[in-house]
């Protein structure tokens, strides 16, 4: 043919260069070429090939699958998943569920929180989970190769010359072993026995000549001289002889002796005879190879032999029973796999391992041990009457402990009640008789068991847990003793250094007398506080000791005077001003383990480890307030119901209704009714020494003030379920505090004397009244005065009420809920009181649960994330009672938006654990409601329609995952709990979920296309999700189906996309392809006409025709894809070629495919690869090995493109006639195995076949066109296909990259080592004789890719590569010779 015209080809050069931008870096020009060849040449886009019927054909070729050997590589196993319930783990004895609390509760919420927290985990356990990742993931992965056996190379003998041989052996033994054994004497003289064994040291080594010893030493030092050696050379066998010794074996020499071994165990024992077999057969081997060569040297040992037989079996009798037998032996035990040598499947990658999902639990911020040791005032003696006993505080003291934070400004604990007295301090009040524990909850008998009321009487441990750790946070102190009078009064004692004996029995006496007669009223007395943390990881300052004890101010005593106190902590000027009290308090603060015993938490409920011992303290948890914001935020798992109530401040000095109202208590009550003989309920915790749990409780008293303040903090067990009658009543008393007894004796002595009544209704529009409450305060206390109302006008409704101070809302009062079953927030109280209303909305009025759906988008983030599973379990439910499309829209955008919130704290791991272990589908009632796949399909179509709202839809796209996933769950729970897993899969679903299946495939694809450059997080996340749902329908859905929503999503893609789309489309495939039953999908088996075929007959396909993609339609779209990709730009193939080489290293590390015939069935399913590199072949033809670029596609050569032959893109010219003249018997030869295939013709293909890869972008023979090759298509292995592989005429012509070339021969390689002889010797027939020589051209690419170049080529290297790297330009290297 003669030379094209030079003119056009530089002329449309010109015009392909103007085309360009102005390129900076070598990737830039890169891109741009690619472009403006895109631009200049149409891609066709390769026709979709229908998948085929699997459902059907599986039944249809049903008895040849059955009579296969190898029916588990075309049968998915029957029990391939099943749904499991596990059982809830607490950290409880027993539940935290209260006894009645179930039949007690009547809200939807509470209901339906309870069912929450005493349900147990749904599973759905796939058994092939752990074969459905990367290769990386497999389970018992064989276990990663330390070393492999170290081989001498003549390249490197003149690098170790200097080396002295004993050493080299021990290097460079491919086969080492050392250990101690029994060595027993083997002399027809002595008969051995038991005593005849003497222990020694074996050291197995390879000498330099190959051969191995087996050296024996008294002690480890093999340095030594070896006290003797055996010659495996001469050994004939390894057999076990366990007649004199157990774990004995015997090496039988050539000159009939034989030495005896033995082992300390069996393992030893078999590891020795496996080693030593081994060693045997590498010798025997070389001997084979030794006569097949001719060059045998028969020497002294071998003339011995008897010439008779084949020689082999005279040679070692032990192991030559057959000499392919011991080969293929040989093969499979130590050869490694292939796969093991490759770089890419040593390095460690988790980027694809998923996260692993852990089930809802309890979880807790730095927790404290607080341990109360003492509190010791310098007044002191001895309070017995006797005067006989300890000296000790003359008065009780009682101290009060809890935290607060001065950086955010709020008390971040409830208060721990420590009572430090000596017992015979305690003498001196009142007893009050203590009460089981059976208060606001009702507890179980065995619980009463458990929980002895004298352990819990006097608690001096407590554990404090903090969310937000940092050095602004004090835990304070508080103290209080029984009421006497003032503050200043009754400190003044305890503020004098001088002798205090008199002193203290002054002290003492008026405390006796307070004791008896005000012992239940307490009085401020002083506080203290010390820091917690070092720093803000939550080092605890063990160091830190309490301040001195300041004297209470009373004016000073809310929280939030605390708090100013503390802000001037470390200001020692401030602290220096304020009074001193002299004394002691030593409180010590420690870390929690992990195993901590003995504990309750701030419910009372034991610990698992606990033990029931009265005798041992019980430690108490101390409920934290967790600030509400969503990041600090748990979902909750444990039942807590408790109020806590805190009085503030009572304005008196204007009442004109009592004469004495001065030393004011406060007795707060829990009512369930207002009747007049009504009893508050006992639900109140107690104080340390007193019950557990009480019906009222007092405030802390200050003496002669009109407008007290107060500090406490009622902690109060609510009943489960609340109704409008429950209130707090708070009763106010003037106490007496003058004990004068002058002279009028008859007048009884009236302690208290009550001065108004206060009430507080619990719910208000249903919910818990928790902000700060303003209340009048009424003279009397008529019945029924709930129902008080005041009308307007001076009327009123209910009974009358005598008001103070003309009804002005004197009390100040705040409240505090802890709760895991009332809501504060009113837009999820009316979304579920409106469900109820409406059981669940399948009466709801469609516009009318749209509003209260719309509503739950302004819940509050925290309260969202606390309710979480009892949230989405409610919008599920709602999902499948919808009547109305408008309802199933609005629900499902809900659950967008909650979604969405989570992701956004980074709180993504409990929806995870909610999908994996809360979500459970409802039982489906045909009749009734739908279920949740097809409702939330349905609906997910309509939020992705272009129509409607981009950010909904946007968002869907980005947390897509969370959907399909639960559209997993629920076909999965579907199928077993309705028993329709024995149907056939056309079966199991409705032909409206398989629409709606499709619809949402169809709409979110081209989204995913569409939106990669505006919104590429969501687009990748939606990607990826799309695929995890269909390789998971494969276990559940037809099959056949599954393929074709495969095909739907690869339509949208095209050659020629961004490289983006390129990336998205292999991940989906890779993902997919990870399926763990990825073999039965391809269905590795026969598809011939007429009868049942064996695979002997077989008619195998060595290219891609459209038959092999209908039937093995996975494997076939992966090779057409990776056909395609390879046309690309380098990105681009990288990305393909990985996943394919990736995919053939999991087959060939499948411990359920690992037997040859196995693999070899696994190989027919890539035979078409050899078709698609030999299309490839001149741009894998690069002999070089340089880790330097010689590929044009990726170096600065591209900077010389405006060569005449410089265009990538040119149609494949192949050499085809002028190579048939020089194929003589040679190559056939070279075949079938008889001669060498390095003889006369070698050169002769290689000089026209021009392998040298540092040309042009294309490689052609000194400028020679050679003639397309056409003459041998009639007879090739493409007759069925039209246009190659990929159904495009234009093929790149362009150099491979050096690692596309290695990644792409080890595939090669895989399939060549892994396919069976005859498929092998069927290609050789059938193939043409140009595709034979390409074959053998990519065979012998691989020798010179794949050779050592000895160790001073690679220390070289590395050195060139060290210094060249700063240099190349990041676009343009190639990578690294491994």
């Amino acid at each position: 043919m003669s030379q094209p015209p030079l003119l056009s080809a530089s002329a449309e050069t010109r015009k392909f260069t103007r085309a360009l931008s102005k390129p900076g870096t070598a990737a830039e020009l890169r891109q741009s070429v690619s472009e403006v060849v895109r631009g200049s040449v149409l891609l066709a886009k390769p026709k979709l090939i229908e998948p085929l019927d699997y459902e059907n054909v599986i039944v249809q070729k049903k008895t040849q699958i059955l009579n296969d050997g190898l029916r588990e590589m075309l049968l998915f196993p029957y029990d391939d998943f099943q749904t499991a319930t596990l059982r809830r783990q607490g950290r409880y004895m027993c539940s935290t569920v209260p006894a009645d609390a179930q039949e007690e509760a009547q809200s939807l919420f509470v209901t339906e929180c309870i069912k929450t927290y005493n349900s147990d985990w749904h599973l759905v356990n796939y058994k092939y989970e752990d074969y459905s990742g990367e290769f990386r993931q497999l389970p018992n992965k064989v276990a990663k190769l330390d070393k492999l056996p170290v081989h001498v190379y003549e390249v490197d003998e003149e690098v170790d010359k200097d080396e002295d041989a004993a050493s080299l052996g021990s290097q460079k033994g491919g086969i080492t072993k050392h250990g101690w054994l029994y060595k027993g004497n083997m002399n027809s003289a002595i008969s051995v026995t038991m005593r005849s064994f003497k222990r020694r040291f074996f050291h197995l080594i390879q000498l330099g000549d190959g051969s191995y010893n087996l050296n024996f030493y008294k002690d480890e030092k093999i340095s030594k001289e070896p006290k003797g050696s055996i010659f495996l050379d001469s050994c004939m066998g390894v057999v076990q002889n366990n007649k004199v010794r157990r774990f004995a074996f015997e090496l039988k020499m050539q000159d009939k002796s034989s030495y005896l071994l033995a082992a300390d165990s069996e393992v030893e024992m078999e590891e020795w005879i496996t080693t030593l077999n081994k060693i045997l057969q590498l010798n025997f081997e070389a001997a084979m190879q030794e006569k097949r060569n001719g060059d045998s040297h028969e020497d002294d040992e071998q003339s011995k032999l008897e010439g008779s037989g084949s020689g082999l079996d005279s040679y070692l009798p032990e192991l030559a029973k057959s000499t392919r037998e011991a080969e293929i032996k040989l093969k499979s035990e130590s050869r490694v796999k292939l796969f093991y040598l490759d770089p890419d499947a040593q390095k460690l990658d988790f980027t694809s391992a998923e996260p692993e999902v852990k089930p809802f639990e309890e979880k807790f911020g730095k927790r404290i041990l607080v341990k109360c040791n003492d509190l010791s005032f310098n007044l002191q003696c001895c309070v017995a009457e006797n005067e006989e006993g300890p000296t000790t505080n003359v008065e009780p003291f009682f101290v009060t402990l809890s935290l607060f934070d001065i950086k955010y400004n709020r008390k971040i604990s409830a208060d721990f009640h420590v009572d430090l007295n000596h017992f015979s301090v305690r003498q001196m009040l009142a007893t009050t008789s203590p009460a089981l524990v059976n208060g606001g909850r009702k507890s179980s008998p065995a619980l009463q068991d458990i929980l002895h009321e004298a352990a819990m009487q006097y608690p001096k441990q407590g554990i404090f847990s903090v969310t937000c750790p940092h050095p602004d946070i004090f835990l304070v102190a508080r103290i209080e003793k029984v009421l006497q009078g003032s503050i200043t009064h009754g400190a003044e004692p305890y503020m004098k250094s001088s002798d205090s004996s008199k002193v203290a029995q002054k002290v003492l006496k008026n405390a006796k007398q307070a004791c008896q007669r005000l012992g239940q009223y307490r009085m401020p007395f002083a506080w203290a506080a010390r820091t917690l943390f070092k720093d803000a990881s939550g080092n605890l300052d063990k160091n830190a000791r309490f301040s001195a004890l300041y004297r209470q101010d009373s004016n000073k005593l809310s929280n939030d005077d605390m708090l100013k106190l503390l802000a001037d902590f470390r200001k020692p000027e401030k602290m220096a001003k304020l009074p001193v009290i002299l004394g002691n308090l030593d409180i010590t603060i420690d870390n929690v383990s992990s195993d901590f015993p003995n504990y309750v938490n701030s419910s009372y409920i034991p610990m698992k480890q606990f033990e029931t011992c009265s005798k041992t303290p019980i430690t108490f948890e101390v409920e934290e307030f967790v600030p509400c914001i969503p990041k600090h935020t748990q979902p909750y798992t444990i039942y807590n119901n408790h109020l806590y109530v805190y009085p503030k401040y009572l304005k008196y000095d204007s009442q004109k209704s009592f004469a004495k109202a001065r030393n004011i208590a406060i007795c707060i009550e829990f009512k369930d009714s207002d009747e007049e003989d009504s009893q508050p309920l006992k639900c109140i915790y107690g104080r340390p020494g007193g019950p557990v749990f009480t019906r009222s409780a007092f405030a802390a008293v200050l003496h002669h003030h009109q407008n007290p303040e107060f500090y406490d903090e009622i902690k109060i067990e609510l009943p489960t379920q609340l109704h409008e009658k429950h209130h707090l009543l708070f009763t106010f008393f003037h106490v007496s505090c003058d004990n004068s007894s002058k002279g009028s004796t008859k007048k009884k002595d009236v302690v208290e004397t009550q001065v108004g009544y206060s009430w507080l209704p619990l719910l208000k529009d249903g919910r818990v009244v928790t902000s700060e409450q303003h209340v009048p305060v009424a003279a009397n206390l008529p019945s029924g005065y709930l129902g008080y109302q005041e009308l307007g006008m001076g009327r009123h409704y209910g009974p009358e009420i005598k008001w103070v101070d003309g009804s002005k809302p004197l009390l100040k009062v705040s409240t505090h809920l802890v709760s895991t079953v009332y809501t504060q927030d009113q837009h999820l109280h009316n979304f579920f009181q409106y469900c109820q209303k409406t059981e669940s909305g399948a009466q709801a009025l469609g516009s009318e649960l749209v509003k209260y759906l719309k509503s739950l988008h302004a819940m509050e983030g925290h309260v969202m994330i606390a309710f979480l599973p009892t949230i989405l379990n409610q919008l599920f439910r709602v999902l499948t009672r919808a009547t109305q499309e408008e309802v199933a829209v609005n629900v499902t955008r809900v659950i967008i938006h909650v979604v969405a919130q989570c992701h956004e704290e980074g709180l993504e791991s409990h929806l995870r654990s909610y999908v994996k272990y809360a979500y459970k589908a409802e039982p489906y009632v045909a009749s009734e409601y739908k279920t949740v796949h097809e409702e939330l399909t349905k609906a997910m179509t309509t939020i992705l329609k272009p129509s409607a709202d981009f950010l909904t839809s946007n968002k869907l796209l980005k947390y897509s995952w969370f959907f399909f996933d639960v559209l997993i769950k629920s076909m999965a729970q579907h199928l077993i709990e309705n028993c329709k897993v024995k149907l056939l899969r056309n079966q199991r679903f409705p032909a409206s979920y398989h629409h709606a299946v499709e619809t949402v495939v169809n709409m979110l694809t081209p989204h995913i296309t569409q939106k990669f450059r505006d919104n590429p997080e969501a687009s990748k996340h939606a990607n990826h999700s799309l695929a995890v749902f269909i390789k998971r329908c494969f276990t559940f859905m037809d099959r056949g189906f599954v393929f074709k929503q495969i095909n739907n999503y690869i339509s949208c893609f095209a050659p020629g996309d961004p490289k983006t789309l390129f990336e998205y489309k292999f991940e989906f495939l890779r993902v997919v392809c990870n399926h763990e039953h990825y073999i039965p999908l391809n269905l590795p088996m026969p598809f011939g006409k007429g009868r049942i075929q064996r695979y002997q007959d077989l008619q195998l396909d060595y290219s891609l025709t459209d038959e092999f993609c209908r039937n093995h339609f996975l494997v076939g779209l992966l090779l057409r894809e990776v056909g395609t990709a390879l046309q690309e730009f380098r990105e681009v193939r990288l990305i393909a070629i990985s996943v394919l080489k990736n995919l053939l290293i999991k087959h060939s590390f499948d411990d359920r495919y690992a037997s040859r015939s196995h693999q070899a069935r696994i190989a027919t399913l890539y035979l078409p690869l050899f078709g698609l590199l030999i299309e490839n072949v001149q741009r894998i033809n690069v002999r070089d090995v340089s880790p330097f670029p010689v590929n044009p596609g990726s170096t600065v050569k591209e900077e010389s493109l405006p060569l005449p032959a410089a265009n990538p893109l040119v149609t494949p010219q192949k050499p085809g006639i002028a190579l048939d003249n020089s194929l003589h018997k040679d190559l056939f030869g070279a075949i079938s195995g008889i001669a060498s295939p390095y003889t006369t013709s070698t050169p002769n293909i290689n000089s026209v076949r021009n392998a040298d890869s540092r040309g042009s972008l294309i490689s052609t023979d000194s400028g020679n066109s050679l003639p397309e090759r056409n003459s041998e298509k009639s007879n090739s292995l493409d007759k069925h296909q039209q246009g190659g592989a990929l159904g495009n005429s234009v093929v790149r012509c362009d150099k491979l990259d050096q690692s596309e070339i290695k990644s792409l021969l080890m595939c090669f390689l895989y399939i060549l080592k892994s396919m069976s002889d005859d498929a092998l010797f069927t290609y050789w027939n059938k193939a043409s004789t140009s595709e034979l020589m390409d074959f053998f051209t990519i065979s012998e690419v691989c020798l010179h890719q794949f050779q050592y170049m000895g160790k001073r080529y690679i220390a070289s290297l590395t050195k060139c590569v060290a210094l060249l790297l700063p240099a190349w330009e990041p676009g343009g290297v190639g990578t690294h010779s491994s």
